[in-house]
């Protein structure tokens, strides 16, 4: 049993260093504001809990039910190390964990408990956009108001045609929001490539579409791939990370809305709603903390904006949210 910094003597010899003082490291302790601490402990042990409900029936679950599970405790373990620190908000965990329960939910089969959760995750985005303050833009509040109202629609049977109808509104908001301070569709090729995916995925849909749903699914199809094609564009004008994470969201929501017609109209997917799902919330995630318009003579202001994943969210020393 050797103390920290010993080395073999051959090893010392052959490549000398400064002799090794334990008074000088330094301890990874990042420092959290209380509220953060108690939040953190409470998230933490009831993480401990469900991961304690699941190991005591995986032996006894199918793969594909344990790799739900496993998803949805993994994301809020992450989740809950990151607000620890300070890489997110408290706000931001409560969105991921509502968006990760409102998938896993649904992917077993809980339809109850589902209910709950997927309101409740766009109720949370939307509060998340709210509490920037004074810069909050009234067009991102209306788009995720909008997917909230598809949400709702496309829980019941029935209501496919209305929560299309509410997506694509959504879809407009998001595009005059992505349009703020830009041209229209800067990238030619992204347009192209965009209006081209989805003609080819009307085209595979076309055959198991009802007269009715030929219109609707079109209309819907030319709207969101003319919201993809415009974030992609903003991207590569602003070339920021935030620009660049929003692009992706609306790749993630084309991706979410190829599956779910998909398994609806042509071809059943296993796990379909882990994969709709899980894409929808990753889209709606990243665009509704990075879609922060930049207008022409106005700076951003990362304050008000909350920053992208991946940059600190707050302060280390100050309170989050």
């Amino acid at each position: 049993v050797k103390p920290p910094g010993w080395r073999p003597a051959d090893v010392a010899a052959r490549f000398p260093r400064a002799p090794f003082d334990i008074a000088r490291v330094q301890r990874y302790h990042p420092p959290m504001a209380r509220g953060v601490m108690w939040f953190g402990a409470l998230q933490f042990a009831l993480l401990l809990a469900g991961v304690a409900v699941f190991l005591w029936n995986a032996d006894r679950m199918p793969l594909s039910q344990a790799a739900v599970w496993l998803a949805a405790l993994s994301t809020g373990l992450w989740a809950v190390g990151g607000v620890m620190q300070g890489r997110l908000s408290i706000m931001d965990v409560l969105l991921i964990e509502a968006a990760s329960l409102s998938t896993a939910t649904a992917a077993l089969g809980f339809v109850e408990i589902h209910r709950v959760f997927k309101p409740l995750a766009m109720l949370l985005a939307i509060a998340l956009v709210l509490s920037r303050g004074v810069r909050v833009n009234a067009l991102l509040v209306a788009g995720l108001a909008f997917s909230l109202l598809g949400d709702c629609l496309l829980m019941f049977p029935g209501y496919f045609i209305a929560g299309l109808v509410a997506f694509l509104v959504a879809h407009l908001f998001y595009i005059a929001l992505f349009k703020q301070g830009q041209a229209w569709f800067p990238s030619r090729r992204s347009l192209a490539a965009t209006l081209g995916a989805g003609l080819a995925m009307y085209v595979f849909l076309f055959p198991g579409l009802n007269a009715v749903l030929k219109g609707a699914v079109a209309a819907y199809v030319v709207v969101i791939a003319l919201m993809a094609a415009q974030a992609i564009g903003r991207a590569t004008v602003l070339r920021d990370k935030a620009s660049v994470l929003v692009a992706v969201g609306a790749v993630f929501f084309m991706v979410s809305d190829s599956l779910l017609a998909t398994n609806k109209f042509a071809v059943p997917i296993p796990m379909a709603q882990f994969w709709v799902l899980g894409t929808y919330y990753m889209a709606q995630i990243l665009i509704s903390r990075n879609a922060v318009p930049v207008i022409a003579g106005l700076t951003r202001n990362p304050s008000h904006a909350g920053p992208p994943f991946g940059a600190r969210a707050m302060d280390p020393g100050s309170s989050p949210g």
